[in-house]
């Protein structure tokens, strides 16, 4: 029976995708952003043991050579993400489709669907396939958050069965874009196209980090590329905000509302009609 690896499951999410829905969020990511607002979801626990003596609940153990963390017994307190040298604790779990079935059905009555995030949840494409299949008998909708790294296009039994995609775009300039996660946004752009084009992008969001980023020229040239695809598509631009961040990795500042205005208005001249600002 495979198994995917979840670090946390959100019964009701209204940010997510349309309407009510459960947010699932996927450990594991190919991409190492300066500004990760979740760098617990980036790597995996690599049992060292050394959060052991840093909670004061006995949430966390060893049996063998695995670290075992009960969650009945967590408080959430964060101390083991502090001291993990990964940066991502030992609050996992890993869940069969069985089990992750069990949670959905017991909001079914309130959600009109899933959406699947992370970390990179596309990296666990298998499982999410599995896991799709039966949601969508449930009569749920199936929308995956993504940072765009693994090609759709190759992908057919995935983008089959999900509604729709919600894209980060994080830059549109490709050495800024390597700069701040470690990659190349080649793929990331072929997937707005293709994604675009079967008519299963719902949403593309870009993340505004004054001092760090060239903010108006990512907003002008993706908004350039959704109202060229289709101007529909919701355009989510988003302050960046300094919590949960890693700052040992980057020094910034909260955009301010004038910023953010200016930014719209960018994208409205350019010819997108659905524009959100968070």
């Amino acid at each position: 029976m495979s198994k995917g690896l979840v670090n946390k499951i959100i019964p009701f999410s209204m940010v997510d995708g349309p309407r009510n829905r459960m947010a699932i969020f996927f450990q594991g990511c190919n991409f190492d952003c300066l500004y990760c607002h979740n760098p617990e979801t980036i790597k995996r626990c690599a049992q060292c043991g050394t959060c052991l003596f840093s909670c004061k609940f006995g949430a966390i153990s060893m049996v063998g050579d695995s670290v075992i963390w009960q969650e009945e017994k967590c408080k959430d307190c964060g101390e083991c993400i502090k001291v993990c040298k990964n940066s991502c604790g030992p609050k996992t779990k890993a869940m069969s489709v069985g089990e992750i079935l069990q949670e959905v059905i017991k909001v079914k009555p309130f959600i009109s669907g899933i959406t699947v995030s992370g970390g990179e949840c596309t990296l666990q494409n298998k499982f999410l396939v599995d896991l799709f299949e039966k949601v969508k008998k449930l009569d749920l909708t199936v929308f995956v958050d993504t940072n765009g790294s693994t090609d759709f296009s190759k992908n057919k039994d995935l983008v089959d069965l999900m509604d729709m995609a919600m894209l980060d775009i994080k830059s549109f300039d490709r050495d800024e874009h390597i700069k701040l996660t470690g990659r190349d946004n080649d793929i990331v752009l072929k997937n707005a196209e293709y994604l675009a084009g079967i008519n299963k992008l719902y949403e593309v969001r870009t993340v505004i980090v004054p001092g760090v980023l060239d903010n108006f020229n990512n907003v002008n040239e993706i908004s350039k590329l959704i109202a060229s695809l289709n101007p529909e598509i919701r355009y989510k631009i988003i302050k960046y905000r300094p919590i949960g961040v890693r700052t040992d990795k980057i020094e910034a500042v909260q955009p301010n509302d004038e910023m953010m205005e200016e930014l719209k208005v960018i994208a409205s001249k350019n010819g997108c009609k659905n524009i959100i600002i968070v």
